[in-house]
């Protein structure tokens, strides 16, 4: 019989037994909702052009902070990206998620080793001595016909993709941590301006009702009470000079800059940002594309699909072909003699038939790891949709008590301003100053905090969108259509 006839004959059971391997979905509902529970913030004519915040690249990544006008976070936010540990480890994943790749791939192609040896030997006398060279090529290959190796190697390529967009959301995490720590030292800053505000004023209070006293025009309570308004004004404004301070150290660890260097930016006036514009799909599906740890989770239902599927090829027969050529030149008795070889095969077929539920045991657990995955995967959708709505509710909340924190404190310092002018003119008591001046300040702080907690909430939308990141097959049909919310490919790391 001919050498394709037994080749045929081996091929021909392991082809008919193919359609029984049927690895699990690679691709499950997320069981997300059809719209968002909470308002959708109104982003105004600016939306249409800032689009989403960037396209997956680190220079990109401040585009969307440029619109508060700040010349300082997008540098820190660059200098937090390069120092974090957390985008480092992210960054070596994707090293070793790519070498595992590769290696997976390599299992699919035939293997060739070579070898060179020289032996000189006598083996019994009168036998001369003799000296033999070989040199040689041996090849093997394990014909994947059931699809074991290429499973393995799919799963290993869904692995690759999910590091890549674990790298993106390390990015997106350092940046979102930066900017509230940044924003969280210039609302102390705007703090403690208003807390020195209100020591001066108590201290020229204080120095106010001591002359009276001396000229005895004022009771020595009421002096003693302007000189513990002073004392508690300079204490809340050294607590808050403190806390600044503690900003500023936390900055210089995450930004791992100088901290003379980090002083002399921040010494640079800067101002809260008003309404940092970030446009959001009334979808839900289309911003949980977005979310690269979304995208990560999904990735890892489709490795474990297909590990789930090379293990239930191992059930399977596994055919392999080997070959080899070796050129030898033996020389004794100076005669040179030629014994070349080389020779295919064999062409082996393994037929698996005992193994002590080996195999049963890893289809077990394939699929469990399955079943793990795409819980794991819906409940990150789960939670990414939290995080959004959460972000959407804080955003509403914000702004609907902006109006009224700017009125409290803008009556509440008239009140003062007038209750002040009252008592100077002896019209008033000091009791009612100071109360009106607790309040006034109460009312300050609170408008300066609700400022910080917007921005807080503008930062969480823009952490749970995904930063702008978008999935590469979303990428691939967006770079088809031209549009002014297009979005970029994520950038591979290298």
């Amino acid at each position: 019989m001919k050498i394709h006839r037994i080749i045929a004959l081996a091929f021909l059971p392991c082809m008919i037994a193919s359609c029984a391997v049927q690895a699990p979905p690679a691709h499950v509902d997320a069981m997300g909702p059809a719209s968002w529970g909470a308002a959708l913030p109104e982003t105004g004519t600016r939306a249409a052009s800032s689009g989403l915040p960037h396209g997956g690249t680190l220079a990109g990544i401040a585009d969307w902070w440029k619109q508060t006008d700040d010349a300082q976070l997008p540098y820190l936010l660059e200098s937090a990206q390069l120092a974090s540990p957390t985008v480092s480890a992210a960054a070596s994943r994707i090293s070793q998620a790519r070498a595992a790749r590769v290696g997976a791939g390599a299992a699919l192609l035939p293997t060739l080793d070579s070898s060179l040896s020289a032996t000189r030997a006598r083996s019994q006398p009168p036998t001369p001595t003799g000296a033999a060279l070989q040199a040689g090529l041996q090849t093997a290959w394990e014909i994947d016909v059931f699809g074991a190796n290429a499973a393995t190697r799919d799963a290993a390529a869904a692995r690759l993709e999910g590091a890549q967009a674990a790298w993106h959301e390390a990015r997106v995490s350092v940046a979102a941590e930066t900017a509230n720590l940044y924003y969280q030292f210039r609302t102390c800053e705007l703090l403690l301006a208003i807390t020195r505000s209100d020591a001066q004023s108590r201290a020229e209070s204080a120095r106010l009702a001591q002359l009276a006293l001396d000229a005895g025009f004022q009771s020595p309570a009421n002096a003693a009470l302007a000189r513990a308004s002073a004392a508690e004004g300079n204490n809340r404004a050294t607590q808050q000079q403190a806390q600044c301070d503690i900003d500023i150290k936390a900055l210089t660890a995450l930004t791992a800059l100088p901290e003379a260097e980090l002083r002399q930016r921040l010494a640079v006036p800067s101002r809260l940002p008003e309404n940092p514009v970030l446009a959001i799909d009334h979808l839900p599906a289309a911003v949980l594309a977005q979310r690269p740890d979304v995208f990560n989770a999904e990735r890892e239902v489709a490795a474990a699909s297909a590990e789930a599927g090379a293990a239930l090829a191992q059930r399977f027969p596994r055919l392999s072909l080997s070959g080899s050529v070796s050129a030898i030149r033996f020389r004794t008795g100076g005669a040179d003699t030629d014994l070349s070889t080389w020779s295919i095969g064999p062409l082996a077929l393994t037929l698996p038939l005992f193994d002590g539920g080996r195999r049963a045991a890893n289809i077990e657990a394939a699929q469990a790891r399955y079943d793990d995955a795409v819980i794991r995967y819906r409940a990150q959708v789960r939670q990414a949709v939290r995080e959004v709505e959460e972000a959407l509710v804080r955003l509403q909340s914000t702004a609907s008590r902006s109006d009224d924190a700017r009125i409290a404190a803008e009556g509440y310092r008239a009140s003062f301003n007038a209750t002040e002018a009252r008592y100077r003119g002896g019209l008033g008591s000091l009791l009612e100053l100071e109360e009106s001046r607790r309040t006034r300040l109460a009312a300050e702080l609170a408008l300066a905090a609700l400022q910080q907690e917007r921005i807080a909430a503008w930062i969480a939308l823009y952490r749970a969108a995904g930063g702008g990141w978008n999935a590469p097959s979303a990428q691939a049909a967006a770079a088809k259509t031209t549009t002014t919310t297009t979005q970029a490919a994520p950038h591979a790391a290298r």
